[in-house]
């Protein structure tokens, strides 16, 4: 399997206006608080009083959410997570998977630099959840 392209907040925007899903892999609360505008939540983990717990579902949502052809961004807080979550999908079969790297806080490299994530770009922006978006409305969804 091929390891997921990583793209910058802007390159994600432009794949967005193609046709691209946001996915957004962050908890549940961490969604609420902002993220890209149009985004969906399917948390690889979830935030528990002991710290972050691996989510069981996560495959199995996205899944019965998405075809396998589907074209799908993936980010998180600072790409952790994402990068977790677009080799586990490019894994179970999707094709078009790409890994928003900054995430929305943005990310370090190995020499401490700041790659500014979506928060600090000026893309579209959303506080909140529609029905549609959250995470329980995302498992509504069929592919």
């Amino acid at each position: 399997m091929s390891t997921p392209k990583i793209v910058t907040p802007e390159e994600a925007a432009a794949l967005l206006a193609q046709g691209y899903t946001y996915v957004d892999v962050r908890s549940e609360p961490e969604f609420e608080a902002g993220h890209p505008a149009g985004a969906l939540n399917v948390p690889i983990s979830h935030a528990t009083p002991t710290g972050m717990q691996p989510n069981p579902e996560f495959l199995s949502v996205v899944e019965q959410s998405f075809g396998k052809d589907d074209k799908l961004v993936i980010g998180c807080k600072s790409g952790g997570r994402s990068k977790r979550a677009a080799a586990l999908l490019t894994s179970a079969g999707f094709t078009q998977v790409v890994d928003m790297g900054p995430g929305w806080d943005g990310s370090r490299d190995a020499f401490g630099r700041l790659t500014p994530g979506w928060s600090a770009s000026n893309l579209p922006k959303e506080v909140g959840s529609s029905e549609r978006q959250s995470y329980a409305g995302v498992k509504q969804r069929k592919a």
